[in-house]
């Protein structure tokens, strides 16, 4: 792979390289503008963590690994359609992979945009963001648990700067051949604030999904079922501390999401509230729930980025970087009726060097705090991430 990478870079060169102002610092040759305005580009995020655990009663083993290793291509024409595919070749599973077309072009007037393809589903501000543009290293523990990550299907987005809309039906599971059903899901946001620096996100979001059984190649059927479970906000992490299992028969899951985020200037604030239900044939129904809240303040000045209703990371503008504080709290209950999957929650410090555009530092120091089935488990992690994406 790393010979592609290598050659792909080469074949971009030449364009960037007939600027003359050219800056590896601030501009990287990663695609290229065709006279009729065509973009077509290479995108690539690399992240290696570093994980060390404390006071997990041997429940860990330090680590070190790659966390992500992705690599895609993308084409695009402004006003009329862009399209993607991307793969993580240190998972070895497809992400997005689409094809979204503007209503503008065709129908004259914009209706919003249609997508269709291999997405992710909208319950789940934080899921939402990119990976490489997350201000923690992972994901908070309740969305872990209930965020149901992508599917196979086709959604609508009208994007305004005032608000968002966004409705979805998807049917197929992912590309790797799991979680198979059929699912629709909406999400809508108010922006009241929307201005570089100046912004205040309102939104909702619910889903319904049905899931599928599946027959194995012996021809034995296993009925469909629901898990919800989170590792302690740690990538390398192996076990996780809350886990309902397997919640089996499953009729279907309701999922549903309220998210707040504030930036001004410097300053931000992001909470988010999810819960999930699920219905279970002849038994009564499951319900978990959990939220997380958290700050940020950029010391260098520079305010975290906001776009089309998703985070971005914040764009350095001194020539040593921007370095970023946070604090995190999150919390996550899986224990409902018979059903022990535990509950947990973890306070996280983070510190953040936007070196460059497309170089990143992360550090992290998590405290989590669980119990499930009267059995504890405070684990503390120290964990480091360097990353470059474009």
């Amino acid at each position: 792979m790393k010979t592609f990478i290598i050659g792909a870079l080469a074949l971009l060169a030449p364009f960037a390289a007939r600027t003359a102002d050219f800056s590896w610092r601030e501009h990287w040759p990663t695609h290229h503008v065709f006279a009729d305005g065509t973009d077509l580009g290479l995108m690539l995020k690399y992240q290696y963590d570093v994980d060390r655990f404390s006071h997990d009663g041997n429940l860990y083993e330090n680590a070190q690994s790659f966390r992500r290793k992705e690599l895609g291509f993308f084409v695009k024409k402004k006003g009329v359609y862009d399209a993607m595919g991307l793969f993580d070749f240190q998972a070895k599973v497809w992400l997005d992979v689409f094809f979204r077309l503007q209503t503008k072009a065709v129908a004259g007037n914009d209706l919003g945009a249609v997508r269709v393809g291999f997405t992710k589903t909208p319950v789940g501000f934080e899921g939402n963001t990119n990976t490489g543009s997350t201000s923690f290293l992972e994901a908070s523990i309740p969305m872990q648990a209930i965020y149901a990550n992508r599917r196979v299907g086709v959604d609508w987005a009208l994007t305004r700067k005032r608000y968002l809309l966004q409705l979805g039906y998807y049917n197929g599971g992912n590309l790797q051949g799991k979680l198979d059903g059929r699912m629709v899901a909406g999400r809508a946001a108010w922006t009241p604030r929307n201005d570089p620096g100046d912004v205040l996100h309102l939104g909702i979001s619910a889903s319904r999904e049905v899931p599928y059984g599946s027959t194995d190649g012996r021809g034995r059927y296993t009925p469909p079922g629901i898990r919800l479970r989170a590792v302690p906000e740690a990538g390398l992490a192996t076990t996780r501390l809350v886990d309902t299992g397997v919640l089996a028969v499953a009729d279907h899951v309701d999922r549903r999401g309220t998210e707040l985020l504030w930036i001004g200037g410097p300053w931000s604030v992001q909470g988010e509230y999810l819960d999930a239900r699920v219905k279970l044939v002849d038994k009564p129904a499951y319900r978990a729930h959990g939220w997380y809240a958290f700050g940020s303040w950029v010391l260098t000045g520079e305010a975290r980025g906001y776009s089309g209703g998703n985070n971005a990371d914040v764009v350095p503008k001194r020539p040593w970087g921007a370095v970023e504080v946070l604090l995190r709290y999150s919390t996550l209950d899986l224990d409902d009726g018979p059903v022990l999957g535990g509950t947990e929650h973890d306070w996280t410090i983070g510190a953040n060097w936007y070196v460059t555009k497309y170089l990143k530092l992360q550090a992290n120091y998590v405290r989590a705090v669980s119990d499930r089935r009267d059995v504890r488990a405070d684990p503390r992690i120290l964990e480091v991430r360097a990353q470059i994406m474009f």
